[in-house]
């Protein structure tokens, strides 16, 4: 289960709601939008929704970093003039399952290769400025079972790092299943080996 917190810098980040910004250059109109996606089945009925909405537009250009998969399309500019140059701003950005497109209506005035590099980069640059930004936290799913007498010791622990506890089983012992941020979950089982005095068990979430 993926959850996320504050941006931090030097850390994959993604958005949290859709954002739209539109330039007119030389006649032309380019409406970006830059949104959370997860991956590119999702993003292509994204586009395929704006070709509905914008049936009289010259061009739906996108560029998707999600889920390990990138894309980078020009939609009939000439090649490498729109898809790379959104790619590019969503890479420089250390993005991560986010979705670019930017809707151009032709204004009847060619803009020239830089032009469109340029019209393309700062639609998506600009979109982004509005863009409520967090960095992606790895998450650790972590189960535990340990003696009742513990279970007062083990709650205030995982409060105090964070942990998210999803489930609470009691049975013969007390059964947690919680989730934290990968990077502190192996000081969290040492206190709690140390605390529970060889008392509380682990085990993967593939034994169940």
């Amino acid at each position: 289960m993926a959850r996320f917190t504050v941006a931090v810098p030097n850390m994959p980040q993604t958005i949290i709601n859709p954002v739209q910004h539109e330039l007119l250059i030389k006649k032309s109109r380019f409406i970006a939008c830059v949104q959370p996606m997860t991956d590119r089945a999702a993003a292509q009925k994204i586009v395929a929704q704006l070709w509905a909405q914008h049936p009289q537009a010259a061009h739906v250009c996108w560029a998707l970093l999600a889920g390990g998969q990138s894309a980078a399309v020009d939609d009939g500019e000439p090649s490498g003039t729109a898809g790379r140059p959104m790619l590019d701003v969503l890479r420089h950005q250390d993005l991560e399952g986010v979705l670019a497109t930017v809707v151009r209506y032709f204004g009847g005035v060619k803009l020239g290769a830089g032009g469109l590099v340029r019209a393309y980069t700062d639609s998506v640059a600009q979109a982004l400025l509005k863009a409520e930004k967090i960095a992606i936290i790895k998450q650790r799913f972590l189960i535990c079972t340990a003696p009742y007498a513990l279970e007062g010791m083990i709650r205030r622990e995982l409060e105090s790092s964070a942990a998210v506890l999803e489930n609470v089983a009691h049975g013969n012992d007390v059964r947690f299943e919680f989730s934290m941020a990968d990077t502190g979950a192996q000081a969290l089982i040492a206190r709690l080996n140390e605390s529970g005095h060889g008392r509380i068990s682990w085990m993967a979430p593939d034994d169940e």
